[in-house]
């Protein structure tokens, strides 16, 4: 059986027979962001930055440099990571995203390093860190897994 979720969380199933076999379920709950209970998936960050018309890249390099570091992974050094891996979910189009132009650059670049750390699925501390336009221009929420294993 095939189980997808498309961008507007309906479910479609497909037991692999002919189309008349084909199932569209809406998913109306999620274990995301429980904090309390005996599965707890809770919400641990949020993500998003917004550049404008600028190149995310150039912007977040040239506060790298202004800081007195030479590549991303050395933020590493000055910023507290999460310790373990983390799931991400995308945010809305139009969710709240933090105004490059006008934030706190130590702000911009704890979330860059983030998102650098991130698919768009997982956040993984021990991966290297990429800065491209398509991860700095992610907006997610993180959610701690270790309560839904445990």
């Amino acid at each position: 059986m095939n189980i997808v979720l498309d961008e507007s969380n309906v479910c479609i199933l497909n037991s692999g027979g002919p189309m008349s076999r084909t199932r569209t379920e809406s998913v109306r709950l999620s274990l995301l962001g429980l904090d309390d209970g005996p599965i707890r998936c809770p919400l641990r960050l949020r993500l998003a930055l917004w550049f404008g018309d600028d190149d995310p890249r150039e912007i977040v390099t040239g506060l790298l440099e202004d800081r007195g570091l030479r590549v991303p992974d050395d933020l590493r050094d000055i910023i507290d990571l999460p310790p373990g891996p983390l799931l991400c979910r995308p945010l809305p189009d139009d969710c709240s995203r933090l105004n490059v132009a006008t934030a706190d650059p130590d702000e911009v670049l704890h979330q860059a390093l983030l998102l650098g750390l991130c698919t768009a699925h997982r956040y993984d501390p021990q991966r290297p860190v990429l800065w491209t336009r398509a991860s700095l221009g992610r907006a997610l929420e993180l959610y701690d897994p270790r309560g839904f294993y445990a």
